[in-house]
């Protein structure tokens, strides 16, 4: 079949034949396939979508472009992981790898940079001074058996071509397509050579799916997919229409998720880690539920146990493990500025997408792909969605390089927080999500709303 027939077939709504769509997949890779031609499918995907058997050919396309890794060891633990979509102060990572470690199990934890408004966990890393994201895949496999866990960049050898078609979907407006996605995600866990997933799918204002329909049906096909490719995965659907936690930047959040590994973090991450960690198999406990297995796992965080592995995760990459005991070692801005509410009455939202595109202009995220990060820039909350304030109190500590970028940070933040004179609607997301930020629980049976 010619390139641009079978796009002209993908246009007009039709399914595909996997091998059809296989061999275009592999003349990309070839060179056979243009950027221009993959670009034109993958417009077409984004409209039309993908079929189960679409979906699957494409998934597994990805994951036989490169090396896929066996992490399975007679008689060693299982071998698991997180994903999660993205959002603004989502710091989950920092404290689920060392935690789930903690519990007995091994976590090769693969990871991304931040783009845009959202954060990237490699970027908070990195914060930490001496900290090595870019390691050899040997090594990478040695830190997982040695500390339990190990948190890397992305390897060139696994899913080549998800590499490539995501530069194209970048620059092409096809990233929030929801088989595109799944496949993405999917792909690169198999290669890693896991064998259960939990996925954190955000929704709300800082999100990726800012409806809950769309988080759901995300959530339902990546539970499907991972199923289908021989790996036992539950998603959750968390709240990010405000940022998780108080922290947006990256040694502060570093600095907040010590915080919560030594059992003293705020009240929502430690909700959403500790609901996430829950569903990985081998966490509960033959005659056990999940709430059980959510106080076991906070005994750890708050008598040091996931403290100390961090510590050892940071020092097999190279980093300053005294950082865990002393965090005042990491990176600090120069310039500290108060942002005060500018009335009297009750925060009915703190925009989680505002506050992040506030935390760029200061330069804690980047507007383009190889962009650097300033480590210590960024922006502290002291108020949330409900929170009754008076005028002139301190609602966020601007950490910035200069007054100039303190003044442009507080700009955004004026639009993010939105204050009323009147109690805000205890329906409105905002504040739904603020009392409960985990409301969904996806399984391959279905799904069911939490709460």
């Amino acid at each position: 079949m010619l390139a641009s027939e079978l796009i002209e077939r993908k246009r007009d709504g039709e399914e595909l034949p996997a091998a059809d769509l296989r061999a275009f997949l592999d003349g990309f890779q070839s060179g056979d396939i243009d950027d221009y031609q993959m670009s034109a499918l993958l417009m077409a995907v984004y409209f039309r979508g993908l079929s189960t058997a679409e979906l699957t050919a494409l998934t597994r396309a990805m994951i036989e472009s490169g090396r896929r890794l066996d992490l399975r060891r007679p008689g060693a633990p299982l071998a698991v992981d997180k994903h999660s979509t993205g959002g603004v102060g989502d710091k989950v990572s920092l404290v689920l790898a060392p935690l789930l470690a903690a519990a007995g199990l091994r976590v090769p934890m693969m990871s991304g940079r931040g783009l845009g408004h959202t954060g990237g966990t490699l970027d908070k890393l990195e914060s930490i001074p001496g900290f090595r994201t870019d390691i050899s895949l040997e090594a990478f496999t040695r830190i997982v058996d040695e500390a339990g866990c190990a948190m890397v960049g992305q390897s060139p050898d696994l899913t080549p071509l998800d590499g490539r078609l995501y530069a194209l979907r970048d620059v092409t407006g096809t990233v929030p397509s929801i088989p595109l996605i799944a496949s993405s995600i999917v792909s690169k866990k198999v290669a890693e050579g896991i064998e259960a997933l939990v996925l954190d799918v955000t929704c709300g204002d800082g999100a990726f799916m800012r409806e809950e329909e769309g988080a759901l049906a995300l959530a339902r096909t990546l539970v499907e997919l991972a199923g289908q490719e021989g790996l036992a995965a539950t998603a959750l659907v968390t709240g990010m229409e405000a940022p998780l936690g108080r922290a947006v930047g990256n040694a502060l959040e570093v600095r907040e998720a010590i915080e919560c590994l030594h059992g003293h973090g705020p009240a929502d991450l430690e909700e959403v880690t500790l609901a996430l960690a829950a569903e990985l198999p081998g966490v509960v406990r033959e005659g056990e539920d999940r709430g059980g297995a959510r106080g076991r796992l906070l005994a750890l965080l708050r008598d040091g146990t996931a403290a100390r592995r961090f510590a050892a995760l940071i020092e097999r990459q190279g980093g300053d493990p005294s950082v865990v005991e002393e965090p005042g070692r990491l990176p600090a801005a120069p310039v500290r500025v108060p942002w005060r509410a500018p009335a009297s009455g009750w925060v009915h939202a703190v925009g989680a997408r505002e506050v992040g595109l506030a935390a760029v202009e200061l330069g804690a995220g980047r507007r383009r792909m190889g962009q650097a990060v300033d480590p210590a820039v960024g922006i502290e909350l002291r108020i949330r969605p409900g929170d009754e304030v008076e005028e002139g109190i301190e609602g966020a500590l601007v950490h910035a390089r200069s007054e100039s970028d303190a003044r442009r940070a507080m700009d955004r933040l004026a639009g993010a927080v939105r204050i009323g004179p009147a109690r805000p609607d205890p329906g409105s997301p905002a504040l739904r999500w603020e009392r409960q930020r985990v409301r969904y629980r996806v399984t391959p049976e279905g799904v069911e709303a939490i709460g």
